[in-house]
């Protein structure tokens, strides 16, 4: 079963990411952010275009919204999710107070 994420851009929707049946992350921009020249891109590695990103691992940019050390291991514990399923532990912890302007919300 595929998950999905909604990426948010200092609030605004920017796209949705998502892990699917195939282990296969698939991050795909919102249209409405794409047509605004003022929206910025949401990393220089996930430039705005409307083709969609793919790739076997959980893009870079989002693991690097996640906590590491003994910040990750009681956020593990407390959600029960596996310290492995990265994108479980984004879809659970980036919602709110993360690094920069970016957020997640699950779906």
């Amino acid at each position: 079963m595929s998950r999905k994420g909604e990426i948010y851009n200092n609030g605004v929707l920017a796209g949705i990411l998502e892990k699917t049946d195939q282990d296969i992350y698939v991050f795909e921009y919102d249209d409405q952010y794409l047509s605004n020249s003022k929206s910025p891109a949401i990393s220089l590695t996930l430039p705005k275009s409307k083709n969609p990103f793919k790739s076997k691992i959980l893009f870079p940019f989002f693991f690097g919204l996640l906590s590491e050390g003994v910040n990750k291991q009681t956020q593990c514990r407390l959600l029960k999710v596996d310290e492995s399923d990265h994108f479980s532990l984004l879809l659970k912890t980036a919602s709110i107070d993360t690094i920069g302007s970016i957020t997640v919300k699950e779906i």
